[in-house]
């Protein structure tokens, strides 16, 4: 075929990593601790440093040092479990649920922008398309796997 599809999809995270990167930065955040913060918003009960620790992969003092800056810039904060006295649950505090609700936002127009001009069958057929090529790939287009990295 003569394509190189590797180039285009890197081209195109870019282009919505570069306007992730952007409104986490105006947060005062960092792509970890985005992360850290969608997990703990989307869990139905709040979460322990344990269960962000076995998420993501990440060692506990990584885990400690992210959670620690998150409640420094108040966006969490830590109650005993009652039924646990080991575990401290996390609890997003109303910093940290503007955060996410703001991230929700420039997900929806990020994604939005992406296909202005596509019709309903052809944004169809790319997120089929998006689906398979992960599936292909060994991924599960339902669950992203997370590593380690950095924090500051």
């Amino acid at each position: 075929m003569g394509r190189h599809f590797g180039n285009y999809i890197r081209i195109l995270h870019g282009c919505t990593d570069q306007i992730m990167s952007a409104a986490v930065a105006r947060m005062e955040l960092t792509p970890v601790q985005s992360r850290v913060m969608g997990y703990l918003a989307h869990r139905k009960e709040p979460a322990c440093a344990k269960d962000v620790e076995t998420e993501f992969g990440l060692t506990h003092p990584t885990v400690s040092g992210i959670l620690s800056r998150l409640e420094k810039k108040q966006f969490v904060e830590f109650r005993p479990d009652p039924t646990d006295r080991r575990c401290k649950r996390i609890y997003l505090l109303p910093k940290g649920r503007e955060f996410t609700e703001r991230i929700h936002r420039t997900i929806a127009e990020t994604e939005t922008q992406m296909v202005q001009d596509f019709t309903d069958a052809e944004k169809e057929q790319f997120f089929t398309l998006l689906t398979r090529a992960i599936t292909n790939m060994g991924g599960d287009p339902c669950h992203r796997k997370h590593k380690e990295e950095p924090t500051k």
